[in-house]
């Protein structure tokens, strides 16, 4: 393998001659491909193992983890690669490797439920379960012997054994209790409180009272980008005019951006830092956080018109069009934190063997900075980001960044203008020089590995924060690249009968989409639809809101489950509503509801909406913060909001001005429809009945702006639009 070279994430040097092969080998989960050669007699989700384990008596090992997981790269050195560990794992239980992206359904239920037994959760999740896949014991990454308060994975193994030997009853019977609690939980009765704008200010006062007016963000460390907590900030601004939720958005925006958490050479963010001044990050790289990070950027430039902001999200989009785009359209998952070190790589012939690094592609050594770039060019870009000769990590506990420089901005142009004595036009062009000189060099080191999964649900956020930029950016390229990307999943992961699929890899489209899938993907669509106005994107998001509502929706309670009511039964089936890492599927849910009920003007779209929110008040009122991308879509049903309707030719040069107008402005609660004429049966009209009066006026581009269904008088002229929408800026 070459420098610069993907790898397939199955094969690595210290596999090289292994005579293991389980039925890992088999799948198409990158994830479960990196285990395919563990010793570990490993067996995929399905009932070839759950027969095992009912025959056998035996209890099952439940592992699960992602492709890009550094802890989980960990443990499986550790443990699942150790010949000792796999016996005891091969004898004692039968073990199962599960892609947490693959299935997340299967994911949030064992989470539920280790969280439950432990205060806490994470990847890999280890959960013991019982031959009927009911839990009864778990945890996170266990080192192999008992270190740093944690018990060792060895002793885990045989406590678990002996205890299933001894006291099977006991633990059958604890294992009934935890899954009655968690059913329990998710089968309560809807609150039946209404939700009012007293839960966006207790959301907001909780921000405040967790925010770092030091270092931005929330809290002290780890620090999450968190996109959609900002976005709701911003949206509490615009209703309340209060300024430090501005300043709380601008301070973190702008510390994230300067922060090691940026990559400051080939855009996009890492997963999150690791300490409370976003300078050390954990290198890992998610399709999601690109998404909604990108989302949150332009509206912040929206609200300031500060180029900082838009900068930011053209870096992110560049780097995702760039490296993780499918050759036709799709958007692959994620990249790993770990690679091999470019130094050892290069020495590779020595016979040592290879270990990845956390951070090895992006790190930097001072001297490498100067040979490459120069004395001169060289000492300003390592002043401006604080490139040191010992390294510039100023927590490291695992010792692999010694000697290491993490890119940071650690001055202004301005400031390095003035310590080299040059105007700040002259550091720039150094600094962009440079940062192109290190870029095609750092192309040819090992790459970390790339998870080419594609998935509908993160593809889904992805289209919508494209499409989105376009217009904010003015910039059809990006348009034309969520298009792509939606007609792809709408081609290939689509079954006969509608149904959505969620994973596409190898050519090959499996496992039912969940709601995630539907409600992102709706989400996009509707972007799409306002960035390109093309009827169909519409017509397809129409299209999956049924199906969504009839395979997802409790009618009793409200709200909707995670999976659909004819998918593989698990022993709970959950509503999902906390907005973690990832917003959750309610909640986008609620927000396409409610966008779908402006459009539309179907009532059925509102009444659910309005169902959702009271099946989940309860929750919602004691703990708003927890709920951000619930809120924003809180914000937009509570009011007011806009219904813009621009009715005239497709070619009229007076519709791109007034399109920019609308998105140089941060109006978050509104739906923009074209209404054009041009076609003889007007598509449009047939999805949306109600448009059929507003046609142009006298041969004239008609803009009707209506506010919750009134509209206002039409106005043709371009001044009376920006200051009709003037009006609800401020």
């Amino acid at each position: 393998m070459k420098a610069g070279e993907r790898k397939k994430p199955w094969l690595s040097p210290k596999m090289s001659g292994d005579q293991h092969t389980n039925r890992l080998i088999k799948e198409k989960s990158p994830y479960l491909l990196q285990h395919a050669h563990n010793p570990v007699d490993w067996y995929p989700w399905g009932e070839e193992a759950f027969a095992k384990a009912r025959k056998e008596n035996k209890p099952i090992l439940l592992s699960i983890g992602y492709s890009t997981c550094h802890w989980c790269h960990v443990m499986e050195h550790e443990s699942f690669e150790d010949e000792s560990v796999a016996r005891m794992m091969n004898e004692y239980f039968v073990s199962i490797k599960v892609d947490r992206e693959e299935r997340s359904e299967i994911d949030q239920i064992y989470m539920s439920a280790v969280t439950a037994l432990t205060g806490q959760g994470g990847w890999p999740l280890t959960v013991f379960l019982a031959p009927d896949r009911k839990p009864f014991w778990g945890g996170t990454y266990f080192p192999p012997e008992a270190r740093f308060g944690m018990p060792g994975f060895k002793d885990v193994l045989r406590s678990v054994n002996e205890a299933w030997h001894e006291k099977k009853e006991e633990i059958l019977h604890s294992s009934q209790r935890l899954t009655q609690m968690l059913q329990g939980a998710t089968q309560q009765a809807a609150s039946g409180m209404s939700l009012d704008t007293k839960i966006l200010e207790g959301a907001y006062q909780q921000f405040l009272n967790s925010f770092d007016d030091q270092y931005g963000g929330f809290g002290t460390q780890p620090k999450f980008p968190s996109g959609h907590n900002l976005s709701f900030l911003l949206r509490y601004w615009k209703r309340t005019q209060e300024p430090q939720a501005l300043e709380m958005v601008e301070e973190t925006l702008t510390a994230m951006h300067r922060g090691g958490i940026c990559d400051h050479l080939g855009g996009g963010f890492h997963r999150y830092a690791t300490d409370q001044r976003w300078q050390i990050p954990h290198f890992e790289k998610m399709l999601y956080d690109q998404a909604i990070v990108a989302r949150a950027y332009l509206e912040a430039f929206q609200a300031t018109g500060k180029a900082l902001y838009a900068q930011a999200a053209r870096e992110i989009f560049e780097y995702v069009l760039r490296d993780m785009r499918d050759a036709q359209g799709g958007f692959f998952s994620a990249e790993d934190a770990d690679s091999f070190d470019p130094q050892e790589f290069s020495k590779k012939e020595s016979g040592r063997p290879l270990s990845k690094k956390e951070g090895a592609f992006y790190l930097w050594r001072s001297h490498e900075t100067i040979e490459i770039l120069g004395p001169e060019d060289g000492r300003i870009f390592n002043y401006q980001f604080g490139v040191e000769e010992e390294g510039n990590a100023h927590s490291d506990p695992h010792g692999e960044f010694a000697g290491k420089n993490i890119l940071y901005l650690q001055k202004t142009s301005p400031q390095v203008a003035s310590h080299f004595q040059k105007s700040p036009e002259e550091i720039d062009q150094i600094i962009r020089r440079s940062k192109e000189k290190l870029f095609k060099i750092r192309e040819g080191r090992p790459r970390p590995h790339l998870d080419d999964k594609i998935l509908v649900d993160w593809n889904g956020l992805m289209i919508s924060s494209l499409a989105f930029g376009s217009r904010v950016l003015e910039e059809p390229r990006y348009a034309r690249a969520a298009a792509e990307a939606a007609e792809f999943i709408l081609k290939y992961l689509r079954k006969p009968d509608g149904r959505l699929l969620h994973r596409f890899r190898e050519k090959e489209a499996a496992i039912l989409g969940t709601l995630s899938d539907y409600a992102f993907l709706i989400h996009g669509l509707l972007d799409l639809y306002e960035a390109t106005f093309n009827e169909e994107f519409l017509k397809e998001a129409l299209q999956l809101a049924n199906p969504m509502i009839d395979l997802f929706g409790d009618d009793p309670r409200g709200g909707f489950f995670f999976t659909a009511s004819d998918a593989e039964e698990l022993f709970l089936r959950q509503k999902e509503i906390y907005d973690g890492a990832i917003p959750s599927s309610n909640s986008v849910a609620a927000l396409d509801l409610i966008r779908l009920a402006r459009i539309t003007l179907d009532q059925k779209w509102e009444e659910k909406a309005e169902n959702l929110f009271g099946a989940f008040s309860l929750e919602i009122s004691q703990r708003p913060g927890a709920y951000g991308q619930m809120l924003i879509a809180l914000d937009f049903f509570l009011g007011p909001s806009r219904e813009i309707i621009l009715a005239g030719s497709r070619g009229d040069p007076q519709l791109a001005r007034m399109v920019k107008s609308i998105y140089s402005k941060f109006l978050p609660n509104k739906v923009v429809i074209l209404r054009s004429p041009d076609e003889e049966i007007n598509a449009l009209v047939l999805l949306i009945p109600s448009l059929e009066p507003q046609k142009p006026i006298g041969g004239k581009l008609t803009v009707y702006v209506c506010e919750n269904h009134v509209c206002q008088l039409p106005v043709f002229e371009l001044e009376k639009l920006d200051k009709m929408l003037q009006s609800d800026r401020d």
